[in-house]
């Protein structure tokens, strides 16, 4: 073979072996578990990626919830302790600090034990990728980490069918739920689905009560369900002497209720978030800098 036919063929071989490459996609990505405690789900790369700086409070400025707060922490820890836990969900009012709450009370068991032999990991998975956790939950199962997913703000909408992807999930299938994972979720809905939704279901199926137990049954793949309600006046002003003394705001306390009372007022609304906004402005009014 001469010189020149040989190399031809190993440049029609290099030309191939691209092209297969290409039709078989990018190499798996080699997940760095230990990178960080907090990691966010792309499943179009099957990527966690890792959240070094996670946006948070410490759960001891979360206020007006302390049953709540304390059954979340009581349920988390036993699962970091290996032992059996539920999935929770976190339903209610907007603001009052159902996403704060997990991620608080994750920080808390964490740096309570820092060298942990099962570490104990939160990851959040988007609205928009729940149909992709089997795919997530395939990759954590044969892990020694114990994992919370995380999805903030769940909810379906008419003909939306990724909720199935949901449901299976949390039963675990044929293989049965993960040891080493739960799934906590918030939302506005104690059902998760409008009910406008399961009123068409009832309307239009052949046995109407069996086809909306399928879409109520949804939350009952919940162990713990978790109410948040709106506070009252006496528990927003709470939360924002909380903040205030955490970030060694010096002001009159007549004058912070007074202007707390008027911000919440103009806001038409009492919450922690509203407690939060406050307080932040309060602390740009001051020059006061918080620590990040």
């Amino acid at each position: 073979m001469n010189e020149a036919l040989l190399q031809n063929l190993l440049e029609e071989i290099k030309r191939l072996t691209t092209a297969v490459e290409r039709l078989s996609g990018p190499n798996p990505i080699d997940n760095d578990f230990a990178a960080a405690d907090c990691f966010v789900w792309e499943p179009g790369s099957a990527f966690l990626q890792p959240v070094s700086h996670p946006n948070r409070v410490a759960i001891s400025l979360i206020r007006g919830v302390d049953r709540v707060r304390d059954i979340l922490h009581e349920n988390t820890k036993r699962f970091a302790d290996r032992l059996p836990a539920n999935n929770v969900l976190l339903w209610g009012a907007r603001g009052m600090g159902k996403s704060s709450l997990v991620k608080a009370t994750h920080a808390d068991i964490v740096q309570s034990e820092p060298d942990a032999a099962h570490p104990l990991k939160l990851i959040e998975i988007h609205r928009e990728d729940i149909d992709s956790l089997p795919q997530l939950m395939a990759l954590l199962r044969n892990r020694q980490e114990r994992f919370i997913l995380f999805c903030d703000d769940l909810s379906f909408d008419n003909d939306d069918t990724t909720y199935k992807s949901l449901k299976a999930a949390l039963e675990g299938g044929l293989e049965g739920r993960a040891e080493n994972v739960v799934f906590y979720a918030t939302s506005n809905r104690r059902h998760l689905l409008p009910r406008d939704m399961m009123e068409n279901e009832r309307s239009t199926a052949i046995n109407p009560s069996e086809a909306v137990e399928e879409k109520v049954s949804l939350s009952d793949r919940f162990g713990l369900w978790l109410g948040f309600h709106k506070c009252s006046q006496d528990e927003y002003l709470d939360m924002v002497s909380g903040y205030a003394q955490h970030f060694a705001i010096d002001i009159d306390k007549d004058e912070l209720r007074a202007q707390a009372l008027e911000w919440s007022t103009t806001r038409g609304a009492r919450s922690g978030r509203v407690a939060w906004q406050f307080i932040q402005d309060l602390g740009g009014r001051l020059g006061i800098h918080f620590p990040s």
